[in-house]
Order: C-alpha cells, then structure tokens, then sequence
C-alpha cells in the first residue's frame, strides 16, 4: 500500500510539473498555471499558482472571474492573468486586484472571447491558489538558464535560449524520464523479495544504472536539439533608392539573405524552418544536416509599400535524425515539443534494450578490485 501510495504521488508530481511548462510552451495554461507578478495581491501573490480551467470547458466569462488571456501590449503581448471588471460591446475590461487602473487605460484593446485561453478555479468567488508552486518552476528555469547559459558561452554556441527553450528541455527530459518508468514497469523485475537483506555489498542495481544512463543521454541528447534551435531575426529595408545594400530593396521587391546551420555533434540532425509573416519564405524548408558539417539556406522577405526598416523572423527547430526524416518533420508539425519527446523515447527504448541485452535484469555485482578483469572480457563472457 505504501508503494502504491508513493507511485501515485509521484505520477502526480510529474502531472503537475509538465502540465506547468507543456502549458508554458503552448501558450496554453494546461490544468496548472502560476503568475509571476504581483498584479492580482492580496488574491494571488506572485509565484502562487492556480487550477486553471479551459475556457471551451468554462464557457463565457461574467463580471468577478479571474481569467488568463493572451494579451496584445501587456507584458509584451504574453499570457496575462487579470480579473473582468465589465463587459462592453467592444470586449472586457480587465485589470489586476493590486492595480488602480483598469489594462485597457494602459493601451490594452478590450478583451475578446478569443483571446481568453483558461479561466482560475474560484470557490465562493475565490481563487483556488496553490502558495509557490510558480515560485518553484521559475526557480528551476533559472538554474536551467544559468547552467546552459554557462554551457553556450563554453563552447560558443550563439543561438537564443529563452524560456520556451528552458520549457522544452525540461519537459523533454520529464517525457524520457516517465518513459523510462513506463519501461520500467513494463520489462523491469517484478516485485522485491523483501526477505532479502537491504545491505548487498559490491552490488549495483541494474535499473538504477539504466536510469542514470538515460538521465545523462537525454539530458545531452535534448540540448543538443533545443540550444542551437531558435528564432534568427533579419533586417529587411523599404526605400524609393535602395543603394548597395543587399538587404534594401524598393517597395514591393525581394531581399535574399543566406544562412548557415551548422551541426557541431556527432549525429545527422534534422532542421525545420518556420515563418512568422506572409512576406517572408525560407528555402529549403526542412533540411537534413551531417554530423560536424554545415548546410546553407535562404531567407528571401519582399519590402514592404511603406519605406522604412523592418524586422523579420524565421523559427528554427533541429531534431536528431533517429526517426526518419518525414515523421520527425510530421511531429514537428504537431508541435516542436511532440517532436522532442519522440526523439527522446527512441533514445530511451534504445539504451533500454541494449543495456538488458547487454547486463540482463539482475543487479549487476561489482569485482573485487584485486580482480583485474578487462571490460573486453567480460562482454565476452556474456555473449558466451
């Protein structure tokens, strides 16, 4: 009963912290959602968290509810969880409990029903707050940044790594994890013999080995796809005389600019690339690129009538190429994170299965280090 007891919370556990950054990523808070600052005192304190509830399954708000909506100049166009104060023929009103002014006196349009994603749970008109859950998860994404913001300067990657890009790493590492436990319970031991003593000196268990093997995979594994992924911005120029520069061309006419991916690990990756604007296209879409080798595409934008500078932006997403290619160009059309956690599970039913065909189920005993046995040797006598 105990175990099951722990089996259970854990599952909740993993439950809660993906559906935070799965929610993160889709711009979709998904069962769970958390603000990050202290608009909405004394109701919720920022870091607190909420039950959130889909606005398909909530319906249309009424004037008290709390709602999260992806806002259009607030927090620079990011989710953003006020309360509705009225309802008008142009949209809500909304504004935060701790601000004295409503968002739409601070240039934020009226509210439509389409830019409400989730609703907070409320009871008797109060929000259901889970204290320092948002606290939690965004102290994990600092560690995560400052760990891999450490890693890029090390070995001089220069793509972006934002909080989507945090979400993504460590929902792809969550996902391989709650494979492996999948597996785990699928082809691991059955149940201990509990007769046996817990001291087992120079033995070492074979599925907490595998574990740490797929920690250390994954974890390498997912990096390798979410650093150098990212949005590459580009300048494009609308001028009556364009001159020399290549990226300035009249109203209505195109700038072509080359870019070159590179792949710096050991295995062939697969590149993805997504636009962002109608004017704007990227040649070669999708894109297989060779261990330590580089591949180049274009970027072609057409200047806009009006002259002027612009910025445009193309999404660009890398999976390990360990799936064919037109599958893992499918998934990503799902989603980025869809693609992740398959090239993640392949990973972990790989090493799984090599490793069982390689050690077996049993714990693995450890020699005596006066045993001088070669690891050539051993493999030898396994295959025996």
């Amino acid at each position: 009963m105990r175990a099951l007891l722990q089996r259970a919370l854990g599952l909740v556990l993993a439950l809660v912290v993906i559906s935070l950054l799965l929610g993160q990523l889709l711009g979709q808070p998904i069962l769970l959602g958390y603000v990050a600052t202290g608009s909405m005192e004394p109701t919720m304190n920022a870091g607190d968290g909420f039950i959130a509830v889909p606005s398909a399954v909530s319906g249309a708000p009424a004037e008290g509810d709390v709602v999260v909506f992806d806002a259009v100049e607030l927090h620079g166009g990011e989710l953003t969880t006020h309360r509705v104060l009225e309802e008008t023929d142009d949209g809500y009103v909304t504004a935060g409990d701790a601000n004295p002014f409503t968002d739409q006196d601070a240039a934020e349009p009226p509210v439509s029903d389409e830019q409400i994603v989730a609703h907070a749970l409320q009871v008797n008109g109060d929000v259901v707050t889970i204290p320092y859950l948002g606290s939690v998860i965004m102290g994990v994404q600092s560690v995560v940044e400052t760990a891999v913001g450490t890693l890029t300067a090390t070995v001089g990657v220069t793509a972006a790594f934002d909080a989507d890009n945090t979400g993504a790493l460590l929902v792809g590492v969550g996902t391989a994890l709650l494979g492996f436990g999948v597996l785990l319970e699928t082809v691991g031991p059955g149940q201990r013999d509990t007769r046996r003593s817990r001291s087992r000196p120079n033995m070492l268990g074979i599925w907490t080995t595998i574990g740490l093997v797929l920690l250390v995979f994954v974890t390498f594994a997912t990096a390798s796809m979410v650093i150098p992924s990212g949005t590459i911005a580009f300048g494009v120029g609308s001028a009556t005389t364009p001159g020399d520069n290549p990226q300035v061309a009249a109203p209505g006419e195109s700038v072509e600019i080359e870019h070159e991916t590179e792949n710096s690990g050991y295995l062939p990756v697969v590149v993805t690339r997504d636009v962002s604007h109608e004017t704007v296209s990227a040649t070669p879409e999708r894109q297989t690129v060779s261990p330590r080798s580089s591949e180049t595409a274009t970027f072609t934008a057409i200047a806009p009538d009006e002259t002027g500078e612009y910025t445009r932006h193309v999404e660009e997403h890398r999976y390990l190429l360990v799936l064919p290619p037109t599958l893992l160009v499918w998934l990503h059309s799902l989603h980025p994170l869809v693609a992740i956690a398959a090239v993640n599970g392949m990973i972990v039913a790989v090493t799984v299965t090599i490793m069982v065909a390689l050690f077996g189920t049993t714990d693995l005993r450890l020699r005596n280090p006066g045993a001088n046995v070669s690891m050539l040797t051993r493999l030898r006598r396994k295959f025996r």
